[in-house]
């Protein structure tokens, strides 16, 4: 009995030091629960960006290829194009919370990719001036395959704000909802950024894909998004940027193409590229005659500088594709354009996390040497830099 009341005693002068905070902190009320939204069936509120086909065209709607095309390539692209890179979700909230949960397809792991691009989540708020800046990401838990996460809370309530959320890049998802405050009001977006319109479709490796990014808006296409404020579909399959002519004919199924940008040689031997680039990028001039295309060589990865066999074997695969490039333009001068790999990665080679995948100043670099060409087709004007490549360059031409 002594025991007992001993203990009863000590509680009470515990609970009179704290200043009755753990009673205030039972009676504190809850908060009430979010309330969520699929993004899928609730077309009224969510407006799903850079996406290359219709909902109705792919096996899921976070796909990136047509259904049909299940047979007609490798079973590692169709497995690369369940991957949701470059898609994002828009949508306008009065909420002063905003949650995200959902189901993962794979949940992917790789050595030298933060989990935040590979499987995360990035929430963007539009800004009054137009200019779209990040607010928060989803940090997945490593071994959970439905990931769920408060963004962020205390929102301003006022008025109605505009969002942005980055899908994963290197992992695909099986459904997706968006959470907000189950009195508050959410929209589809009143401002109509990206624009309406044309898009940018990129097609090429696990670089254009996002590798190696830390987090899913930070990918290059996303970049190049924000800042053109145009859609931009992501067509980067990880060892898969083969140039195969299906894939010539898929990007050719795309509506309203302002630019096809072509980036494919990392994935590329020079074999590869002597053999297939003239029918490959042919194939999609004589399909969408009108649409410009951007032929992107290959950077020169790090180690390059310093491994001189290396070196030769980029410069040569580089000069193929060049020389395919002369011949096409020599053929019909409308609409096709060369990119090279000046800076490409930015002016030293700090870039990339192994020499050949990018980090996000990498990505950084990649978005602002790619931005003066899009923007011109985009407006209208003159692609800059192109005389330089309009005549023979690389000594295998000469």
């Amino acid at each position: 009995m002594f025991r007992l009341n001993q203990l009863f005693s000590i509680v009470i002068l515990l609970l009179m030091c704290s200043g009755g905070a753990v009673l205030q902190a039972a009676d504190a009320p809850a908060k009430p629960e979010l309330r969520y939204y699929n993004v899928i069936g609730n077309s009224n509120i969510f407006r799903f960006i850079n996406r290359g086909y219709g909902v109705n065209e792919t096996a899921t709607p976070f796909q990136r290829l047509p259904r049909e095309y299940k047979d007609s390539v490798r079973s590692g692209l169709w497995l690369d194009q369940k991957m949701t890179a470059g898609y994002a979700i828009r949508f306008a909230t009065r909420s002063s919370r905003i949650g995200i949960r959902y189901q993962l397809l794979m949940n992917f792991a790789m050595s030298h990719m933060a989990y935040t691009g590979i499987k995360g989540a990035d929430l963007y708020a539009l800004r009054d001036d137009g200019v779209w800046e990040f607010v928060a990401t989803k940090i997945p838990r490593a071994k959970d395959s439905i990931q769920s996460k408060v963004f962020i809370e205390h929102l301003d309530t006022t008025r109605m704000h505009e969002y942005m959320v980055y899908l994963p890049l290197y992992d695909g998802v099986k459904w997706m909802e968006i959470g907000v405050d189950s009195a508050a009001a959410i929209t589809w977006p009143q401002v109509a950024s990206p624009r309406y319109g044309k898009k940018l479709v990129f097609y090429g490796t696990s670089i254009t894909q996002g590798g190696c990014a830390s987090r899913t808006g930070m990918a290059g296409t996303s970049i190049i998004q924000r800042d053109l404020d145009v859609e931009c579909v992501n067509l980067g399959f990880s060892g898969e940027g083969r140039m195969d002519t299906c894939m010539a004919r898929a990007m050719a199924r795309i509506p309203d193409v302002a630019a096809y940008i072509l980036e494919p040689l990392p994935n590329c031997t020079k074999a590869r590229t002597d053999t297939v680039t003239y029918g490959f990028v042919n194939t999609l001039r004589q399909l969408r005659p009108e649409v410009p295309i951007f032929m992107v060589e290959c950077q020169n990865f790090s180690y390059n500088k310093y491994n001189t066999q290396s070196l030769s074997g980029f410069t040569a695969l580089n000069a193929s594709y060049h020389r395919w490039y002369l011949k096409m333009k020599a053929e019909n001068p409308k609409n096709l354009y060369y990119i090279d790999n000046v800076n490409l990665w930015g002016p030293t080679q700090e870039g990339t996390v192994d020499g050949a995948h990018l980090t996000d100043l990498g990505f950084y670099f990649y978005a602002h040497k790619m931005e003066p060409y899009l923007k011109a087709v985009l407006e209208g004007k003159p692609v800059p830099g192109q005389k330089k490549w309009d005549k023979p360059v690389y000594q295998e031409e000469k």
